[in-house]
């Protein structure tokens, strides 16, 4: 068996963690309804996104919140679109970024 260095492990393990970790579904969810909450927008949205958080929580099954989420999508669009004061282009970038990884 090979020896490994100390500075070796510590190399890759300090490559690895500046490196980006992909958002969970659980974490894009969160933020839109976050968002959402924020800006007063679309509360039986923000329901479904708390119901399929905790269906989420109990079954694992994500397609409940890929589907809320992408609905909030298009409505913070809308809202992007409206110039409302607290979405930004990046954070719906992100989301979306987000949304194709999984």
């Amino acid at each position: 068996m090979a020896k490994v260095s100390a500075k070796t492990t510590e190399a890759v393990v300090k490559k690895v963690t500046k490196e980006k970790a992909p958002l969970s579904i659980v974490k894009i969810s969160e933020s839109i309804l976050d968002k959402l909450q924020t800006l007063g927008l679309e509360s039986g949205l923000q329901s479904d996104i708390v119901w399929c958080l905790g269906s989420y929580k109990h079954d694992q099954n994500p397609v409940g919140l890929v589907e809320t989420s992408t609905k909030a999508i298009a409505v913070l669009k809308a809202e992007l679109a409206k110039k409302t004061k607290g979405v930004t282009a990046k954070f719906i970038s992100d989301l979306e970024k987000g949304l194709a990884a999984l």
